[in-house]
This record gives structure tokens, sequence and C-alpha cells, in this order.
């Protein structure tokens, strides 16, 4: 899981633009923190759920953060087309 993100060529890394991109069909996996704050992830998870699009659960938005090659944590990030 963290090496398809870690060698995604086109990713973005938060919740606000993952959201943004998901509204525009761009999203092809999102990946979502575990330990974010519910009303923070809640609409971008229901908008996956909505549009069918897989989403990857990570344990903390440390690791994601991580994962994206940031040094801070991320409650959300996505894959693109």
């Amino acid at each position: 899981m963290p090496a398809r993100l870690k060698d995604a060529k086109r990713k973005l890394v938060g919740t606000k633009r993952a959201y943004r991109a998901l509204k525009e069909d761009e999203v092809l996996v999102c990946y979502v923190a575990r330990d974010a704050e519910p009303r923070v992830i809640e609409p971008l998870c229901r908008h996956c759920i909505e549009n069918g699009l897989e989403i990857v659960y990570v344990d903390s938005m440390k690791q994601l953060g991580r994962y994206c090659g940031i040094d801070v944590g991320a409650a959300a990030a996505a894959i693109l087309k």
C-alpha cells in the first residue's frame, strides 16, 4: 500500500485538495488516516463511497504524511488518474 502512494507520479496531499479532485473526477484511490477527525474526513469518505472509489485506511496521520513524503501529518491523500 505505501509503495503505491510513494511511487505515484500524480498525487495530492490534504483533505481539501483531495475533495476538490474528487469533485472533478480525477481520483483513482483515496488514502485516509484513521486518527483524523471525523468531521474533516467524513465528507471525503462519503463522496468516495457514493462514487465507488477505493478508500485505503492508514493507521495515523503521521504515517500518511511520511508515505506522502512530507514531514507533517496528513488526514488524507489521493492518487490521481
